[in-house]
């Protein structure tokens, strides 16, 4: 089957064959499963739930995060940027939302997220506004910090995921993670088309086979990978509505939830312009404006289905980057993907079985490759006669402080603390106020003194 392109059509526009559009849509939820139910995971425990509710949390993450991405890749009137961009449950809010649901419960948590959301949603044409104060030296430190802010990830699922686990960092973790990474990079060297743009899911298929077998091996019953409970609970659940009761609006709770949501905009804006820069294809203020209108009505939404505010998901746009494949199509086909797993536990499951160091021999391939993309954007970056070397250096450092020292920020105030606590968020700040003053009208030219010969 021909593939329907036409010459004037923008890449994120092309279409694929029905069997490879959901295939590559596939690897785009193997990529971010990890991620999508973390923060599902770590608020249920502290909002004191059982594994049932917990259960209901991760299922409704799953299918209102497959909504989110279908809103956002395939689009209507006003909400939906049309790019290959997978919408998630984001990791910024948890710590938020953790003392929430401690101190309130869960009906908090979802009031502040629904009201703060519709807050951000008045506000988005403001941040459409400023997508011109954003040029390579500001796209591309904040789209090179999103690749190495990620990598602190591909290590601890290589590790093993779970820091308590006996296996935490044991050779045989970090060992099937380098195996899953030289099959992708295997598949890279020696692979011709199809091959290489499967070639992250074939290598997670692989890399899994590989542990099923080291865990019969081993003789240990939780091996590596684990099918035995696959079957076991219910294999079709509908969404409840409020199932934790009707949300409860607390002042206090909506302010601190609306200081998360300006990270939000912040770092989804940064993704729409990092996914732009890979795709090659133009991000206008209009395209921001309706990617941060459906960034804040699916957030808004998410509480009435048990769930958590939206954003980008950086993993994603590494594997646009590593495959090549830019295609809106094919990330829908990924968020249709996810509404099913919402919709079939059974199949979510499944998908759980797949080993923390699997999905890490792949993360260093995918994140590193957006890191990459942001260095090929500084690249066309003028260095002399102006302060851009000043910018670059001073964005990237505020941007690896965050992650070489997590605490950096703990005793500040806390509005300081969630703005700058994300690597990906102070590295857009920083770098768009420097590039402001250094590089705008708004001060004194700085004039260069000639050199005497």
């Amino acid at each position: 089957m021909k593939q329907n392109n036409s010459a004037c059509a923008r890449p994120e526009d092309q279409r694929y064959p029905a069997v490879k559009t959901f295939a590559w849509g596939l690897q785009h939820v193997l990529t971010m499963y990890g991620g999508i139910i973390a923060p599902p995971l770590i608020i249920g425990s502290a909002a004191g739930l059982g594994a049932a509710d917990i259960g209901l949390l991760v299922t409704a993450a799953l299918f209102i995060s497959g909504l989110s991405t279908l809103l956002q890749s395939l689009g209507v009137p006003f909400f939906g940027s049309r790019l290959p961009l997978v919408q998630g449950v984001s990791f910024a809010g948890v710590a938020t939302m953790v003392t929430l649901a401690t101190g309130g419960g869960l009906p908090v948590v979802f009031g502040a997220v629904i009201a703060s959301s519709l807050l951000g949603l008045l506000i988005t044409p403001f941040f459409a506004q400023i997508i011109r104060f954003f040029p390579p030296v500001v796209t591309g430190c904040v789209i090179t910090v999103i690749g190495l802010s990620l990598m602190p990830v591909a290590a601890r699922w290589a590790m093993g995921g779970n820091i308590k686990a006996s296996d935490w960092g044991s050779p045989s973790n970090i060992g099937l993670a380098a195996f899953t990474l030289g099959v992708i990079l295997l598949l890279n060297r020696m692979g011709r088309g199809s091959v290489t743009r499967i070639a992250v899911l074939a290598a997670m298929v692989i890399g899994t086979l590989a542990a099923m077998v080291i865990g019969t091996l081993a003789a240990v019953a939780a091996g590596k990978a684990n099918f035995s409970g696959v079957f076991d609970g219910d294999w079709v659940a509908m969404p409840t509505l409020f199932a934790f009761g009707a949300p409860v609006f607390d002042g206090a709770a909506i302010l601190s939830m609306f200081l998360i949501v300006l990270v939000l905009l912040t770092e989804t804006t940064a993704g729409l312009m990092a996914i732009g820069e890979i795709v090659g294809t133009d991000v206008n203020g209009k395209r921001i404006a309706n990617g941060l209108r459906a960034d804040m009505l699916t957030s808004a939404i998410a509480p009435v289905f048990n769930s958590f505010p939206q954003s980008a998901f950086a993993q994603n746009i590494g594997l646009v980057a590593i495959t090549g494949i830019k295609s809106r199509f094919v990330v829908s086909a990924g968020g249709l993907i996810l509404v099913a797993l919402g919709l079939l536990p059974v199949l979510g499951r499944i998908i759980a079985c797949i080993p923390m160091p699997v999905l890490g021999g792949a993360g260093v391939v995918l994140f590193g490759s957006v890191a990459a993309s942001g260095i090929r954007t500084l690249a066309k970056v003028d260095y002399k006669e102006n302060m851009n070397l000043v910018v670059v250096a001073t964005a990237l450092a505020f941007g690896m402080i965050p992650i070489v020292m997590p605490t950096f920020y703990d005793r500040f105030p806390d509005w300081v603390h969630t703005l700058l606590h994300s690597g990906i968020s102070a590295t857009c700040l920083v770098a768009f106020l420097l590039n402001i003053l250094f590089n705008t009208r708004l001060l004194p030219s700085r004039r260069r003194v000639p050199e005497v010969s």
